[in-house]
């Protein structure tokens, strides 16, 4: 092994005796072989010019032609490595938004292979062999489950919300409460949103209280429609009033102008049936009057990122034909998820077992705890002696903005160590796993909720790792 400690005046030397391309590539057939001359030659090259540049410094340098082969595979192996990876999500959050939110169930999954693996019928119309429209896959769906004459799918809800008012509103005035103007989440705003449209947003009134004569004020000439936003992120308490969809409908057929509904996190059954808080049901807010609703695909509905707009049929069709629809149609991926989801909407009585978000939201809290108890000594088993495990009661909740305020009892393991820096230590080994664990860090404990963890085995195989990376 040529292993050197540097001074700066043997510098010249030391660099004499690097070795060239040629020779490190002479013990590279292997991984030419795997990856192509091409990648290999140039991490080659890019590895010694590294060790010319670090040669500079005074520590103790590998420079071998075996050190440079392994680096060089280290390097391949990295790049190859997929940067999205399965992680096995205990945070307590069920909808996390950075971890995926929605879990498709299998029938979904196995709807996207089949439509991956070879073409399909995404804008054919088989019955007459013309062109077609990627709506009617699961537009007759959406009618059924929500009451809607007509519907429309693109890429997200915010999508969903610019392009209803972009084609319903702009260059017109939309009045909003006060209370409404909802961040969704990275920063984007209703009001940015809004804006985006090409519509003006005007407020009325104030943050808690809202009243029916702070609407009737502002409606003119330039209004456009009348738009209700739910607050699915936050809740407002205390000295509180809203006008209701019901008051909104009827105040826009007098004006004559369209009422829209955004609903968010986009749920289609009735939640306390599952001993659930209440969340608002798309289709109340159709039977409340709404014209038109928006609302998510991958949040309670437990389907594919998507924006669902549904409603009068005269509406939808002006949104669909709107050119910016195509700059934010779905793709068949998601309309073969999302069409399997929907379906399993039409039998509730087995609903719970099949999709993956109503499935963890209604856990057992007994069973978690017995899983809990289990997986306690397992995972003290294979850490170091300073962390200490136990199986501890502890809270979910929904996410993605679904009941922001409603928690869920669960059950999960609790790890405690002597210091903040093992912790983290720790943490960071759980991230570090070939089948990342996340957890969350909270009163200088690092908990482990269960509520999501679908895969016993693999938390198990994926602990076994840790005292590895942990040495």
């Amino acid at each position: 092994m040529n292993r050197l400690e540097l001074q700066p005046a043997e510098m010249n030397d030391v660099r004499r005796q690097l070795p060239s391309v040629d020779a490190v590539l002479r013990q590279c057939e292997y991984l030419i072989e795997q990856w192509g001359i091409t990648r290999v030659v140039m991490l080659v090259r890019s590895d010694l010019e590294n060790l010319r540049i670090t040669l500079g410094e005074d520590i103790e340098m590998d420079v071998s032609s075996e050190s440079v082969v392994n680096r060089v595979q280290t390097k391949l192996r990295s790049e190859d490595d997929s940067s999205l990876k399965q992680v096995i999500n205990l945070t307590g959050t069920v909808l996390h938004t950075n971890l995926g939110r929605a879990v498709l169930p299998q029938k979904a999954i196995d709807a996207v292979m089949k439509v991956m693996s070879m073409p399909t019928n995404l804008e054919f119309d088989l019955s007459n062999g013309k062109r077609g429209e990627r709506d009617s896959h699961v537009e007759a769906l959406i009618c059924e489950l929500t009451g809607a004459e007509a519907a429309t799918i693109v890429n997200n809800n915010a999508a969903a919300l610019l392009l209803v008012l972009n084609s319903l509103a702009e260059n017109g005035e939309i009045p909003v409460s006060r209370g409404e103007l909802v961040e969704i989440g990275g920063s984007f705003r209703i009001p940015d949103i809004m804006q985006r449209s090409g519509c003006t947003l005007v407020e009325v009134g104030a943050t808690n209280r809202t009243h029916l004569k702070d609407y009737r004020q502002v409606i003119n000439s330039r209004t456009a429609l009348l738009m209700k936003v739910h607050t699915s992120n936050y809740e407002i308490q205390g000295f509180t009033s809203a006008v209701s969809e019901q008051e909104l409908a009827v105040l826009a057929r007098e004006n004559d102008l369209p009422f829209v509904v955004d609903l968010g996190s986009g749920n289609l059954i009735d939640l306390s049936e599952y001993g659930l808080p209440d969340e608002p049901i798309n289709t109340s807010a159709i039977e409340n009057g709404a014209d038109v609703i928006t609302f998510s695909g991958d949040k309670l509905l437990g389907g594919p990122q998507s924006g669902i707009i549904a409603g009068r049929k005269d509406l939808i069709e002006r949104i669909r034909d709107n050119p910016l629809k195509r700059a934010l149609r779905p793709d068949k991926i998601t309309l073969a998820a999302l069409s399997e989801v929907l379906k399993l909407y039409r039998h509730p009585e087995t609903l719970a077992q099949e999709l993956p978000t109503l499935r963890f939201l209604t856990r057992d809290v007994a069973d978690i705890e017995k899983q809990a108890l289990r997986l306690a000594p397992v995972l003290a088993k294979n850490l170091p002696k300073e962390y200490q495990v136990v199986a501890m009661a502890c809270l979910s909740q929904i996410g993605s903005g679904a009941l922001p305020i409603q928690n869920i009892p669960s059950f999960g393991l609790t790890i405690t160590s002597t210091t903040d820096a093992q912790l983290r230590a720790l943490s960071n080994g759980f991230r570090a796993l070939p089948c990342p664990v996340i957890g969350r860090i909270s009163d200088k404990k690092l908990q482990l909720d269960l509520r999501c963890l679908d895969c016993e085995s693999l938390f198990i195989e994926q602990s076994c790792k840790l005292t590895e990376l942990l040495a």
